[in-house]
């Protein structure tokens, strides 16, 4: 209990209350129109987060978050109009002003040889094809 309340924290909430109120204001929002019924914005960013943090295809985001169609258009017009940046830029500066990013950098330098044939580029062997070029090759 916190203050008096039961705290519930369900498996599919992904971001802290903190967290949403730091984005909230960057997500579309209701304008009152009449038309299709508005999505639930913390659900579909939630939807979003969940498919990417679990891999999922679309059709596989669980139906608590809602369609996946309108989870998946979300996704695509935040990304059209960069909205994904900004947030991305604005939840890290809070989490580095909050002490939580570590920027430290390791690079790997190994180096792996690919087989010869994993290049794309065409080369004259001698081998089978190139006999059934020639002209004169053996009956």
């Amino acid at each position: 209990m916190v203050a008096g309340m039961l705290l519930v924290v369900s498996r599919f909430q992904m971001l802290s209350d903190e967290q949403w109120a730091l984005i909230e204001d960057l997500l579309p929002a209701r304008t009152g129109r009449p038309g299709r019924p508005f999505s639930d914005a913390r659900a579909m960013v939630e939807g979003i987060i969940y498919r990417y943090r679990c891999g999922l295809a679309w059709r596989d985001v669980p139906g608590v978050f809602g369609p996946w169609q309108t989870i998946w258009t979300w996704h695509r017009r935040l990304a059209r109009e960069g909205i994904w940046d900004v947030v991305l830029q604005r939840l890290q500066a809070f989490a580095d002003a909050a002490g939580l990013i570590d920027w430290s950098v390791s690079v790997d330098s190994s180096i792996v040889r690919a087989h010869q044939h994993a290049t794309n580029i065409t080369r004259h062997t001698g081998g089978w094809i190139e006999l059934h070029e020639t002209r004169d090759r053996a009956a």
